[in-house]
């Protein structure tokens, strides 16, 4: 029977539940492993690391044409080789495996845990963004800079981690070897990147050994013909070189035990590139170039290291202007070492460095050295805390570290152009040595803000590098910053003020505005709030809900309806309507009309300025099935004992009541009409949204209208977001008709407005 061939996702993840949990690593600096993927000696979670990612790998190359796997055990080699922890090295693996996972990053998590995942994540999304930049092809000069540029800012960027960091160097130093192993041209932009942003990476942290053989191996790529020829000029003289070597090495032994002091002489290979360097910059030829043969020496303490420096500069005769002393004052990324030429009685020079253990522990090593990346507690890496004794010992470490990769920013900015509209950004610490990046001449407000708009909020005093400071103190990269909280919440107005200086952010800007504008929407809803609930009693209606209340008049809730009456932007006029009985709209006898909708009186309602011709003093109604208002064209219909209905001549109501009993009519004729009002009745058509008829009762607030009725139906049917609304307004005649109704026709949503 056939077997349905293997997932490799799924036989590594099998394989991963079924292990157990890894224990917790011990203390101290890890074992260095030449072979860390297959030493039986590695611990478990690197093994594991390397069982789970060998099926997902297996078979796979990368773009570069180097298998996937080979490549993973090259990087967890490279990092094993400057001190990394296994868990690092774990690390390697899992970043390529996760290529080839549906959800890296959750699978990740339970398998390892988030510090894993995390790592995993940034890891993936800083290559992605390498790729798509290498990828680009630029053949401008100034546009490859600027893409180097970018580069190097987004390692900066994730250097809050520098796990990612290391992961990053170790695999461009195995891609570059791989080329050479291989003997296949590299890509230009491989080695571009690996001479110009990884080897002064490298540098800053202090990692010589990858800075050195990133140097050489991007020199043999972008300048073979120098790079051949020179190898071909050192190798000419190799023996003679290496015989000059050893005996020195003999001669410095020797002085070491007439000194009495206990120490290590050790020949130091020159590097290709350095010695190119050295050659180009200041003119030399090979012959000229001291530190060809270059030696260590390596004794137990600073006092030891003065003392041999005295012996050799007696023993030998030491060049003019080639001594350093980077004890007393260190290389910004903290190398320290005395560096001497002496020359031989032979005539000729040599290079010395004298070191303790641990300067040349740093000097090889660098980050790893002093900061061994031991897993960091249950709350993993980041600028997390860590767990034991060992928290302050990482946090100073980390701290020392970052400061270094700020140092190479601040550098590198010095000598290259901003992009255009580009903000520069510090990076500045928290107690607990998390890095936090903030834009230029940011302040402690502004710290705090970025940390937690509560904590921003509160903040009354700060602390930077343990000194206390005002609020509008610039900061500055490096810095360690402490924020001390109020219990009372609440910005100052002086913050905003842009000539005090307290926020730089446009972020911390918009906080602090977001905040009185809340305070002051409070204000403005209490307060409309208290006038609709004084209408309310006034009226007689105080059991009316608030909320159903708003939803009559178009609000989405009573604290909308509250805000904009408490801003006198809706008047208390359609609200105070809203509560009074609906008039009716249909034509109706006007008894009938008069009993079943309890009509306000006679004397209340506007029927001045119609006279009867021929006749005095006869009562006169305006018809509300039509509502006439001047100067529509009019007819009167005498009814029983209501005195003259007054319609418009178009009225179908009159013309039917008419053709029944044609001897009513009466002729009627407007007279004196300023100051009065008419009620009309308006028929709206609008986009079913929420609002619209707020909108609307808006519009006759700010004309000063009175309306007496207003109702709302939503179509149902053919077209279901339709809203039908029907109001009657007074106004004083036709003009004020057609402005309001034009002013109504361009609410948002609005589609007609008519008269009824």
């Amino acid at each position: 029977m056939k077997t349905a061939p293997a997932d490799p996702q799924r036989a590594a993840i099998v394989q991963l539940l079924l292990d157990e949990a890894p224990p917790a690593e011990p203390p101290g600096l890890p074992e260095r492993l030449p072979s860390p993927a297959r030493s039986a000696a590695a611990p478990d979670v690197l093994t594991r690391a390397r069982a789970f990612a060998e099926p997902l790998l297996a078979a796979r190359v990368l773009d570069s044409g180097e298998d996937q796997l080979g490549h993973a055990d090259g990087v967890a080699a490279i990092l094993a080789g400057i001190g990394a922890s296994p868990g690092v090295q774990a690390a390697a693996y899992l970043v390529y495996a996760a290529e080839h996972l549906s959800d890296p990053v959750e699978v990740t998590a339970k398998a390892f845990g988030e510090s894993f995942a995390d790592l995993v994540d940034h890891t993936r999304k800083l290559v992605r963004i390498q790729r798509a930049a290498r990828a680009a092809r630029l053949e401008d000069a100034e546009a490859v800079a600027q893409q180097l540029e970018r580069v190097r800012k987004m390692l900066l960027a994730f250097s809050k981690d520098l796990r990612v960091v290391l992961l990053r160097l170790a695999s461009r130093l195995q891609t570059l070897r791989w080329f050479a192993q291989v003997r296949k041209p590299c890509p230009v932009e491989v080695a571009l990147e690996a001479r110009q942003v990884f080897a002064p990476l490298a540098n800053r942290l202090g990692i010589w050994q990858i800075k050195w053989e990133l140097e050489d191996l991007a020199f043999r790529f972008l300048e073979p013909e120098q790079y051949h020829g020179l190898a071909r000029a050192l190798h000419e003289k190799r023996l003679e070189r290496e015989l000059r070597v050893h005996q020195a090495r003999a001669q410095l032994s020797a002085e070491l035990q007439r000194l009495g002091v206990s120490g290590e002489v050790q020949g130091r290979p020159k590097h290709l590139y350095s010695i190119w360097k050295k050659m180009q910059g200041k003119g030399l030829t090979l012959d000229r170039v001291f530190d060809l043969r270059a030696l260590r020496v390596i004794v137990d303490s600073v006092d030891d290291c003065y003392a041999v420096l005295a012996r050799l500069h007696e023993v030998y005769e030491p060049v003019e202007g080639e001594f350093d002393d980077y004890i007393a004052r260190p290389k910004p990324n903290g190398y320290q070492s005395l560096h001497t030429v002496l020359r031989a009685p032979d005539g000729q020079t040599m290079e010395v460095q004298i070191r303790t253990q641990a300067m040349h522990e740093h000097a090889e090593h660098g980050v790893a050295a002093h900061w061994a990346y031991k897993e960091a507690g249950t709350k993993g890496y980041g600028g997390q805390a860590s767990a034991g004794d060992q928290e302050a010992t990482v946090r100073e470490a980390r701290k020392a570290v970052l400061r270094q990769l700020l140092a190479w920013e601040r550098d590198l900015a010095e000598h290259a152009p901003s992009s255009e509209g580009e903000e520069a950004r510090i990076f500045v610490f928290t107690p607990q040595a998390a890095v936090v990046e903030l834009c230029t001449g940011a302040t402690p407000i502004d710290f705090a803000y970025h940390l937690h708009t509560e904590l921003g909020h509160r903040i009354r005093g700060a602390k930077v590098d343990g000194q206390l400071v005002p609020l509008n103190t610039k900061l500055h990269s490096g810095q360690t910053v402490e924020v001390m909280g109020g219990k009372e919440r609440g910005p100052s107005l002086d913050w905003l003020n842009p000539e005090l200086g307290f926020l730089a952010s446009p972020r911390s800007k918009a906080k602090v505005r977001a905040w009185f504008n809340a305070l002051q929407t409070e204000e403005t809803v209490a307060r409309g709030r208290e006038l609709v609930e004084k209408l309310l009693a006034r009226e007689g209606k105080t059991a009316i809900k608030h909320d159903e209340l708003a939803a009559r008049l178009g609000f989405k809730s009573a604290e909308q309806l509250f805000e904009v009456v408490g801003k006198d932007e809706f008047s208390l006029k359609p609200i105070e309507q809203l509560l009074r009985p609906a008039e009716p709209t249909a034509a109706e006898d006007e008894d009938a009309l008069a009993a079943r909708h309890h009509v306000r009186p006679a004397a209340q309602a506007p029927r001045g300025g119609v006279l009867v011709v021929g006749v005095d003093s006869l009562l006169t109604n305006l018809a509300r099935c039509c509502r006439p208002a001047p100067p529509d064209a009019i007819r009167g219909f005498v009814t029983r004992g209501k005195g003259v209905a007054i319609h418009r001549a178009d009225c179908g109501n009159l013309l039917d009541s008419l053709r029944r009993t044609p001897e009513r009519e009466i002729d009627v004729t407007w007279g004196q009409t300023q100051g009065k009002l008419y009620p009309v009745d308006l028929v709206v058509e609008a986009q079913d949204r929420p609002g619209v008829m707020r909108d609307v009762l808006e519009v006759f607030a700010k004309l000063r209208l009175r309306v007496s009725h207003a109702q709302t139906q939503s179509q149902r049917g053919s077209r279901p977001d339709t809203q039908w609304m029907a109001f009657t307004v007074e106004i004083a005649g036709a003009e004020s008709l057609s402005q309001m109704l034009r002013s109504v026709a361009q609410v948002p949503g609005v589609r007609s407005a008519r008269r009824r």
